[in-house]
């Protein structure tokens, strides 16, 4: 696949993951709140430059254009190399990305709370992940018919 569609099909997937989160994330106290991680790193990261986003509305939006940005990144990877791959591909980076999610804020110096803050709330994080990379597989699947 060129390097095109796999940016299309990863972005694809990274609107998926973000659009799913974005719905159902006030939904229950026990819904997953990636945003809420993403915004504590790009806090952090920020703090180590010297830097500050005061804004909550300037946050968010800085937060969500980064998560779309580093997922679509991460997703178009599923396109690459031999396409009899491709599903097996979709499981490993969905799964990673998801266990990645969930088990790396902490020794990263982040509140794991809104991912990880009981069972539930772990297995949606990791399963919109997965969604995220199933869509990108299926996208590009789409575009190798067509």
């Amino acid at each position: 696949m060129s390097k095109l569609k796999n940016l299309f099909a990863g972005l694809a997937g990274a609107i998926a993951l973000n659009v799913l989160h974005e719905s159902l994330k006030k939904k229950s106290p026990d819904m997953p709140r990636v945003d809420l991680l993403g915004e504590d790193a790009l806090q952090k990261a920020l703090h180590y430059f010297g830097a500050h986003i005061q804004s909550k509305e300037n946050l968010y939006q800085a937060t969500l254009a980064g998560d779309i940005i580093g997922n679509t990144l991460y997703y178009s990877l599923i396109g690459a190399g031999n396409p009899k791959y491709l599903w097996p591909k979709v499981a490993m980076m969905g799964l990673s990305a998801g266990i990645g999610a969930v088990t790396l804020p902490e020794p990263m110096g982040l509140d794991p709370q809104p991912v990880a803050k009981n069972n539930q709330v772990k297995t949606l994080t990791i399963g919109y992940y997965l969604l995220g990379a199933v869509v990108t597989g299926l996208v590009l699947t789409l575009m190798k018919k067509s």
